[in-house]
């Protein structure tokens, strides 16, 4: 059920929190880093943080709902955006790091999903208004996306040492999606979006942007083999139980 407030998001990503600890299930990493990103723009909203608050909290519904449908279609085995299908189906396997699965659900809200929720509340001329407010919501995310990271390689230390190897791709694909980055992506595809002339456009482009977004996704998710089986060997000692590490997150 679609979301009509900021609150009824948060209701909804703590269920998904709730019922991914009590599952194991791995889809609880990153919707417990939303609950907290969404958390922290409902506080920012209550202190009048935006030029215009009002319209904030319509994005964050909007952008939130093109998750909880995108999760919803995955629980179904229904179709999904081919960027959120990579993320989800990530979940199902051992491998990935934790900050393996925040990047790719990272990946395909910010690089598909904000661009798009943005285009929505503001369409044509207007789109310009909102572009200082835009990147307020993604300095919070960016301060907290720091924040996690950091809890995480407390946690796991080893996580931070791989990072550090600078071996491969490894340096690069980490570098490549910045939070600077993925904004000044996510704030072109708002403004391409909101000038495309017929929903048939919008169709279509949305569709060429979630394949870039998702081979960027499969960049993440399988490196050279050579680096592939120094991660999976260093994934061993990524320690704590799914549920242990949802907990974490969602503190």
């Amino acid at each position: 059920m679609a979301a009509n407030t900021i609150v009824e998001v948060i209701s909804q990503l703590d269920g998904i929190v709730k019922s991914a600890t009590s599952n194991s299930d791995r889809c609880g990493y990153f919707a417990a880093l939303y609950k907290k990103v969404t958390l922290a723009v409902f506080n920012k909203i209550q202190t009048h943080y935006f030029d215009d608050n009002q319209r904030m909290e319509r994005l964050d519904v909007v952008f939130a709902n093109r998750y909880l449908e995108a999760y919803q279609q995955f629980k179904n085995k229904q179709g999904c955006s081919s960027s959120w299908q990579i993320a989800f189906d990530a979940s199902l396997t051992w491998q990935p790091f934790v900050i393996d699965h925040l990047f790719l659900g990272m990946n395909a809200h910010i690089g598909l999903d904000l661009g798009i929720a943005t285009a929505t509340v503001c369409t044509g001329g207007q789109i310009q208004s909102i572009q200082s407010d835009f990147n307020k919501i993604n300095i919070i995310l960016s301060d907290l996306v720091d924040e996690v990271k950091s809890d995480l390689y407390s946690m796991w230390p080893l996580s931070k040492s791989i990072v550090n190897l600078r071996i491969g791709k490894l340096e690069q694909v980490v570098a490549d999606f910045s939070m600077k980055i993925a904004r000044e992506a996510a704030w072109k595809v708002a403004q391409d979006v909101s000038v495309l002339p017929s929903e048939e456009a919008r169709i279509n482009y949305r569709l060429s942007r979630d394949l870039a977004v998702a081979n960027f996704s499969k960049t993440l998710l399988h490196p050279p083999t050579y680096l592939k089986l120094a991660k999976n060997s260093a994934r061993l000692f990524e320690f704590g139980s799914v549920e242990e590490k949802i907990r974490k997150l969602d503190d």
